[in-house]
């Protein structure tokens, strides 16, 4: 299998941190914006689109701050991918940002790059903050 490429993007979100977190780190906040449904047992959550479903371990979260979960196919292949989902608040204008870091193969960054765009979206859409 190919090396992924690791990748950052940044984007500016009009939310409260608190409230933000909320959506990046619990089953129902996920839910609303990421995939159709998840599930969560203890660090086992399952994301589910249409007839597909994907399982992560979330490897660790930052109350307020971030979550990180690794999905379970690239544990299995002892890959150490992951994706984390940071909230960044800048110290002078207080303007909050989402950071998300991920992986994909080198072919598929940029396809990678617009499906975070359209999650995001969506999720600026359910916190009201387009």
């Amino acid at each position: 299998m190919d090396d992924k490429i690791k990748f950052n993007i940044e984007y500016p979100i009009h939310a409260s941190p608190q409230l933000l977190y909320q959506y990046i780190s619990t089953p129902s906040g996920l839910s609303e914006w990421f995939s159709d449904n998840v599930n969560s047992r203890g660090e086992l959550f399952t994301f589910i689109w249409d007839d597909s479903e994907e399982q992560a371990k979330l490897l660790n979260k930052k109350s307020g701050e971030r979550v990180k979960f690794r999905w379970l196919e690239d544990e299995e292949d002892d890959q150490t991918y992951y994706f984390e989902i940071r909230i960044q608040v800048d110290e002078i204008t207080k303007d909050v940002s989402l950071m998300v870091t991920d992986f994909a193969e080198e072919d598929e960054v940029d396809e990678a790059k617009m499906l975070w765009d359209n999650q995001i979206s969506s999720l600026k859409h359910v916190l009201g903050s387009v």
